[in-house]
Formats: C-alpha cells, sequence, structure tokens
C-alpha cells in the first residue's frame, strides 16, 4: 500500500463496480473486518493501543496480511495491555523478533513498546489515550464519500493528532497512519455511498 492510496485499501483487492463492498470481497476475513469493524467507533485504552500498533506494523504492507496475524500479534504483546507491554525488556524483543506468526520488524517492535510507555506515562498525567484520540474526531461529521478518490490519504485532524502523539513519545504515528487509525476506530466513516453497509443502514 502507498501513503497516496486510502490507508486500509490493499491495491490488490480494489473497490469493484456497483454495491460492491468499499473493499475486502475476495476474502472472508477482509470482509467481516469491513462488515463489522471498520468504521465503527472502538473506545479503551487497551483496544485503542492495539489499533496504533497494527496500523504501524501495517505500514508498508497489506492490511490483509495484519488482519490474518493479529490473534498471534495479540498473543505475543499480552492482549495490548498499555502496562504489561511497557515493562517488555530486551528479552521480550528478542521473543518478539524471533516469533514468525508476527511482522518482525525491530523498528515497529520498538516503537510499540515505546507507545505503550508512552501511554503509561500519560496515564500517570491523569489522561487517557480514549480522551485524546477522540477530541480529534471530525465536527461536523464530514460528508460520505462517493469515490475512493475523495477519501482523503490525510486529513487536517490526523495531522494534529500525529504531532499531539509526537509530542507526548508516540513513534510510528504519521499523518496517514493516524487516517487509517481514525477511519479504523470510527471517528470518521468513509464506507462509500454505494456500500452495501451504508445501504443497509438506510
Amino acid at each position: 500500500m502507498t501513503s497516496s492510496a486510502p490507508p486500509v485499501i490493499d491495491p490488490a483487492d480494489p473497490p469493484e463496480p456497483g454495491p460492491a463492498r468499499c473493499f475486502g470481497d475476495s476474502d472472508p476475513l477482509y470482509a467481516a473486518y469491513h462488515d463489522d469493524e471498520w468504521g465503527v467507533p472502538v473506545h479503551g485504552e487497551a483496544a485503542l493501543f492495539e489499533r496504533i500498533a497494527l496500523e504501524g506494523f501495517q505500514s508498508g504492507l497489506s492490511w490483509l496480511t495484519v488482519l490474518r496475524k493479529r490473534p498471534a500479534f495479540r498473543e505475543a504483546f499480552a492482549g495490548f495491555e498499555p502496562e504489561t507491554v511497557a515493562a517488555f525488556g530486551d528479552d521480550d524483543v528478542a521473543r518478539l523478533l524471533l516469533d514468525a506468526r508476527i511482522i518482525r520488524n525491530r523498528a515497529k517492535i520498538g516503537a510499540t513498546l515505546d507507545n505503550a510507555r508512552a501511554l503509561v506515562a500519560l496515564h500517570d498525567q491523569g489522561e487517557t489515550l480514549d480522551e485524546l484520540f477522540w477530541s480529534y474526531a471530525p465536527d461536523p461529521v464530514p460528508e460520505r464519500p462517493s469515490t475512493w478518490g475523495a477519501v482523503p490519504a490525510t486529513t487536517p485532524a490526523s495531522l494534529a493528532l500525529s504531532k499531539d502523539l509526537k509530542r507526548r513519545g508516540f513513534r510510528f504515528v504519521g499523518p496517514t497512519t493516524m487516517y487509517a487509525a481514525m477511519q479504523a476506530c470510527g471517528l470518521v466513516d468513509d464506507h462509500l455511498t454505494t456500500c452495501p453497509v451504508v445501504l443497509a443502514r438506510a
């Protein structure tokens, strides 16, 4: 996936014409993610930490690759409980680098541990990731896109969220990655007007 495309879309799985899903028709796991998770509001520290971490691991890869590995990621990273991951040390990094079930990228693993520590520091200051993340939900709600050409790769809100997280010590949280996280966590709903999910709500 390139940074110029909507972050969650796999170039090998472009949207089909007509009432097809926005993405995911080629794979049942991907279709279920599209139907049941993408654009649905996500709250909670571990849940949001997981989404941010997985968006970081996805960078340069297809989201379907991450989805297939998500159960292993959850096991390897202790359910993405921030306090537990923040306490990971060199032995854990070595363990993760040997775990063929996940994406074994040292920089991304290190960023995930650093992000857990930044999240714990946020808690120590009396703040939560949930409050911080959702404070960047756009208001008013943007108009629903009708084509993928109308879906941005970044927005002013994703740029501001990226800057805020980086200032607090988070890494691998660039504006494109953060817009993908905003899409995934329901801060924005970029299901196209022709999407079956949207049509089912009508």
